[in-house]
């Protein structure tokens, strides 16, 4: 996984990631939200209408942002989508009961802005249902807008323009002095963990607690997601998600061999 250097702004990192979207005009409104805020890193999963990036609405509505449509990347799941990124924020008004940590936008972009090494993504459901849980139980945070709530109704590309902006001051800020976020003076910080790390570092673990009958796969409940929320706190580095899948290495071994 190519990883970012050190003093790669967020403008570069940050990839927005829009999933099943069904209007062409939402997916060219996005594409100005971005470039308004100097961002241009933009992937479609699996669109609802074939030619997304060259449909005349789209074309219309990014109003000048041509050249992000140009270069934006259609991909046929959430995992390519995801690939070069070690952190995802899932974009949703809808809280759920295993979700990830919620966090607001303004803190999210600090938090983007302030540690270079992560490589991060922003995704954004569907206009009408949203994003499935299975996509945001894989990420770190949930992205709740603090909006109205007697009518917190946020189009795709009014959401995308709040986070963009937010984003966009980070990064202006960023190396300014600012207070450093809490809990971020802990000494050293390894690599953050890539997402497909995580999501291999869950299976092996599943299945260690299946074998030692902590966990039955015939009836797990809830005992996965609550564990993905417990460990999607703590920011996970590469190093962290290697002990934890040598602990599960370990756990297989000693079940086999008794």
């Amino acid at each position: 996984m190519n990883l970012p250097e050190i003093n790669t702004p967020l403008f570069t990192r940050l990839r927005f990631i829009l999933v099943q979207t069904s209007r062409p005009g939402n997916i060219g409104a996005v594409a100005r939200a971005m470039k308004t805020m100097g961002f241009s890193d933009l992937v479609l999963v699996t669109p609802r209408f074939e030619g997304a990036l060259a449909h005349e609405e789209a074309l219309a509505f990014a109003s000048g942002a041509q050249d992000v449509l140009a270069g934006a990347r259609v991909v046929g799941s959430i995992g390519e989508a995801l690939e070069g990124c070690n952190y995802a924020a899932a974009v949703s008004a809808r809280l759920r009961e295993f979700s990830p940590p919620v966090c607001a936008p303004r803190a999210l972009a600090a938090q983007l802005a302030g540690e270079p090494g992560l490589r991060p993504a922003l995704i954004f459901g569907n206009e009408r249902f949203g994003l499935p849980n299975q996509i945001v139980e894989q990420c770190n945070v949930l992205i709740n807008i603090p909006a109205n709530p007697d009518y917190s109704s946020l189009n795709l590309a009014q959401a995308a323009q709040v986070l963009a902006y937010e984003c966009r001051v980070a990064a202006l800020e960023e190396g300014q002095g600012a207070a450093p976020a809490a809990g971020a003076e802990i000494g050293f910080s390894g690599q953050p963990a890539g997402l497909a790390q995580i999501e291999g570092m869950y299976r092996h673990l599943e299945q260690a607690l299946v074998a030692i009958e902590f966990l039955d796969a015939d009836n797990p409940k809830k005992l996965m997601p609550r564990l993905k929320r417990l460990f999607a706190r703590s920011g996970l580095e590469t190093e962290e998600v290697n002990i934890l899948r040598g602990i599960a290495r370990q756990i297989l071994a000693k079940s086999q061999a008794s």
